[in-house]
């Protein structure tokens, strides 16, 4: 006869082990993302799961031969090794191919999904092309969930007139930073064109897996499969573009791909951290082609932007967060929203597992490496001397004693950014200001946050500090 007592405290104490195992893999490939880059990242790291660990080794699950292969020789070792630097000595890292479920007498099999990877079976000519060449969508990235602000407004609106597939600009070239949202309206267009119009047929993919499978047509002399495949699709959209820069032989490929699908009136996306006109090592021809259509730039977030986000997603998990850690993450990570995103879910995975409530306290101290990154990227010197340059001021004005007006705002404006964009403490920032109290720092934060409330053009000066400031 069972124990039901056991048998439910073994269950628990299985499912709290599987979390465990969960939250410390998302946190080695969280180094990953930052050690191999967000394009290597999407395509072959993020869609490893942790399936188990016992006789000392981490088993891994990936969709498909094609990716396992490919982990296999080119993270496996790594994973192993940043898994015993954090969480103790492994023997081994297992890559297995995540089993599909069959379906069950009387139950109708799946149809096809969009997201088969490249030359996981042979090329059926034009009627799949888009399914062969395109990458996974990630179903969280949809319109729904894009919080828009002034800064991404006209990428967000370029890319639902795209989705809708009425007088859309073609090409349309997003252009912004890491982590500020272009993977997510790429994402979101594709999956919303299949959904309104499944005949059409939409490839997404990065810009290096492009040039992987045009370096592995060439070497198994498949050229003509590869073109058929990407001059057959309705919609190409291809991410992170930069990385061809230098691929002389990968540019011309895409260059000739690029005029035959515009040749059709076909719907080319495109999105790098640069704009045409200042990337480097690609040729001309192919800069005036991306640059032809709509280049919409994605500026840095704004405060009321991210803390806006960081609502959103919790509302979209249903969870609870006290409103001034929410304010708290707002402030202080101010890089991208990948980090943004990344540190509440590291926040609720730890309250979920200490079964505490989150303070402003406990998340500078969970959050201490993304803090410390952040305070490492702008220095309050950084910060004086571009406040110094927008209000044409000396540099060493920031440190007199004058108080006549026109150098004691600009003055205050550097303390409000230094208390905003970097970790000093207000006694470190009042000796960077010519040696002032910490009260003085103060004072000239509550005047800036003041007039940030009633003047909008000193609300839109910090906004634009702010994006100088973050490069």
């Amino acid at each position: 006869m069972f124990d039901k007592g056991n048998t439910a405290a073994a269950a628990a104490a299985e499912s709290a082990a599987v979390s465990t195992l969960a939250l410390r893999f998302e946190q080695v490939k969280s180094l990953l993302q930052k050690e191999f880059g967000d394009a290597a990242f999407r395509t072959w790291i993020q869609p490893i799961e942790s399936t188990g660990f016992s006789n000392n080794a981490l088993e891994l699950s990936v969709p498909t031969r094609f990716i396992r292969d490919w982990v296999k020789s080119h993270y496996a070792d790594r994973i192993r090794s940043l898994w015993h630097q954090h969480f103790g000595p492994i023997a081994r890292v297992d890559i297995v191919i995540a089993a599909k479920k069959a379906p069950t007498s009387g139950e109708a099999k799946p149809a096809p999904q969009h997201t088969v990877t490249a030359f996981e079976r042979p090329a059926v000519a034009n009627e799949n092309a888009a399914e062969n060449v395109s990458s996974p969508l990630d179903a969280r990235y949809t319109f729904q969930n894009y919080v828009t602000a002034p800064s991404n407004e006209l990428a967000y609106a370029a890319a639902r007139r795209v989705a809708e597939g009425d007088g859309a600009p073609n090409p349309l070239f997003l252009q912004g930073g890491v982590g500020l949202g272009k993977t997510h309206l790429m994402h979101a267009a594709a999956q919303a064109i299949r959904a309104k119009s499944p005949e059409r047929k939409v490839a997404y993919l990065s810009a290096e897996k492009f040039m992987y499978q045009f370096v592995r047509a060439l070497r198994s002399k498949e050229t003509i499969s590869f073109k058929e495949q990407f001059r057959n699709v309705d919609v190409l959209m291809i991410d992170d573009v930069q990385f061809i820069c230098g691929k002389e032989s990968t540019q011309e490929e895409f260059f000739h791909t690029f005029n035959a699908l515009i040749d059709q009136g076909k719907q080319i996306v495109v999105s790098a951290d640069k704009a045409p006109s200042e990337m480097e090592g690609i040729g001309e021809r192919l800069r005036s082609r991306l640059g032809m259509g709509l280049v919409a730039t994605i500026n840095p977030t704004s405060y009321e932007l991210r803390l806006s986000i960081l609502q959103s997603k919790c509302a979209l998990m249903k969870r609870e967060m006290p409103k001034d850690v929410l304010e708290f993450l707002a402030s202080k990570i101010a890089s991208n929203v990948r980090e943004l995103e990344g540190a509440l879910n590291r926040l609720i995975a730890h309250a979920d597992l200490a079964g505490r409530t989150i303070t402003v306290e406990s998340a500078a101290d969970l959050l201490q490496d993304l803090l410390r990154a952040g305070a490492r990227r702008v220095t309050v010197e950084d910060i004086q001397r571009k406040v110094a340059e927008h209000y044409n001021i000396r540099l060493s004005d920031m440190h007199s004693p004058r108080r006549a007006r026109p150098l004691a705002r600009p003055r205050q404006v550097a303390m409000y950014l230094s208390k905003q964009l970097t970790e000093h403490s207000l006694p470190e920032i009042g000796r960077k200001f010519g040696g002032r109290d910490h009260t003085t720092i103060i004072h000239g934060v509550r005047k800036i946050e003041e007039l940030c409330q009633a003047d909008r053009a000193m609300k839109d000066d910090i906004e634009t500090l702010k994006r100088v400031i973050a490069g």
